[in-house]
Parts: structure tokens; C-alpha cells; sequence
């Protein structure tokens, strides 16, 4: 899609908040009949614009009460070897998100786990063993102060 008009924005803002809504509830919310709002929702969706439709789970109420950012360090930049790395990490439940940065480090990886024991045994049995890793530097969330998924579109 390669515009969104401030309708498509509109119903886009009002699925980031609750994507359980219907056509009808989300015509109600911005103002729309539900023909319309059904047209513009189908083309949003093949555009590629929504990614996915998920259901965000409390940490702490599924037990996993321990998260990490690790800051890591590549010994070596080759293709094969930054390829080999990303689809170890692909593969890793515990990485939650993963990003390749500029900077002092080369990937930021958001980790979440039950509890210490299960962080040490991530760090030592599972991300050391990668071929290449040079430096893993962790912090430790003490308290979230904001998490968001929705971005600003209006």
C-alpha cells in the first residue's frame, strides 16, 4: 500500500489498542459504516501493513520473571558467519526480539526466561555455544517503566 489516508490511520490506531474488535465495533469507533470499513480493513491487510494479529501475555503471570538485554560481540564479520549466528538466534525462544546494531556491539537481544538459574543456563549451554561470539554484556530489567507495541499514526 503505498498511502494510508487518515481513515486507514484511524483503523489502524483503533486495531493496535484491540485487534479482538470486529468490523462493525471498529466502523463504530471511527465513524465509518461497515461496508467501507470491511473494504479499507481487507485492503490494509493484503497491502502487508498488519504484520500479524497476536495476543500479548503479563510475564510474570506465565512465569517468566527475568528479563535481559544483551549487548553482543562478534569475533569475526564474514557473511556465513553473521548469517550462522542470526539463524541460531532465529532459533532461540528465549530471544524475544533481536536487532543487528551500529555501534560498540553488533546485535542487541531482548531474553526472557523464568528465573537466574534459566538465564545462566541460556548464556552458557545455548548463546556461548555460537560459533563467533566474541563479548556478551547483560542487563537486567528492574522495573518496565513503558512497553508499547502500537505506533503513533494520527
Amino acid at each position: 500500500m503505498d498511502t494510508l489516508d487518515k481513515t486507514d490511520r484511524r483503523i489502524l490506531q483503533v486495531l493496535q489498542q484491540d485487534a479482538r474488535l470486529n468490523t462493525k465495533e471498529i466502523a463504530h469507533r471511527i465513524g465509518l459504516s461497515v461496508t467501507p470499513t470491511y473494504e479499507r480493513l481487507k485492503k490494509i491487510e493484503k497491502s502487508g501493513v498488519i504484520k500479524s494479529y497476536v495476543t500479548l501475555l503479563e510475564g510474570d503471570k506465565v512465569g517468566k520473571t527475568l528479563m535481559a538485554f544483551c549487548n553482543v560481540s562478534l569475533q569475526l564479520h564474514s557473511q556465513p558467519l553473521i548469517k550462522k549466528f542470526e539463524a541460531a538466534i532465529a532459533g532461540m525462544t528465549e530471544v524475544m526480539e533481536c536487532y543487528h546494531v551500529a555501534g560498540t556491539y553488533d546485535y542487541l537481544l531482548k531474553v526472557v526466561v523464568d528465573d537466574m538459574r534459566r538465564y545462566q543456563h541460556f548464556l552458557t549451554n545455548k548463546l556461548a555455544a555460537i560459533e563467533n561470539i566474541g563479548q556478551v554484556h547483560s542487563s537486567f530489567v528492574m522495573t518496565e517503566i513503558k512497553h508499547t507495541t502500537a505506533f503513533e499514526l494520527l
